[in-house]
């Protein structure tokens, strides 16, 4: 069943400035306990940065957290996103066609409102899958 990404995405996104060294960048995401953030400044959204960007494209590259910014490291503009009025089924397509896992969603005029995960997609699409059973599960600590 189709729904609209305001039902099912996770409101209330964090997100830094692309001058936020990665290090500032990792304590927001553990604090707030989330995978990823918003590369933004206000209502422009720059890029999206990951725990896995973090890890591929700063540590395995010997580059210093302390001093790389978000901005040289995050996936970079053009973002692919959403609106709270777009569809899951509309989520699902974009994911498939730019290999991502996680879409931010913005009103009109382009200020982040939210994120969308495959796992929301999932809990909501496909309750009875893995990947919802694994998108439910408490965080392990």
């Amino acid at each position: 069943m189709t729904r609209k990404i305001r039902d099912v995405m996770s409101p209330g996104v964090a997100a830094v400035e692309p001058m936020t060294t990665v290090a500032r960048a990792a304590r927001v995401m553990r604090e707030q306990d989330v995978g990823d953030v918003l590369v933004a400044y206000d209502c422009d959204l720059f890029g999206v940065l990951t725990d896995r960007d973090i890890v591929v494209r700063a540590l395995a590259d010997g580059r210093d957290p302390a001093d790389t910014t978000v901005g040289s490291v995050c996936t970079p503009p053009p973002v692919v996103t959403l609106t709270p009025d777009d569809t899951t089924d509309r989520a699902l397509d974009l994911m498939r066609r730019h290999a991502v896992r996680r879409l931010p969603v913005v009103e009109r005029g382009g200020c982040p409102v939210g994120i969308v995960s495959l796992g929301d997609l999932a809990t909501t699409e496909e309750p009875l899958s893995v990947l919802a059973d694994i998108g439910k599960a408490a965080p392990s600590r």
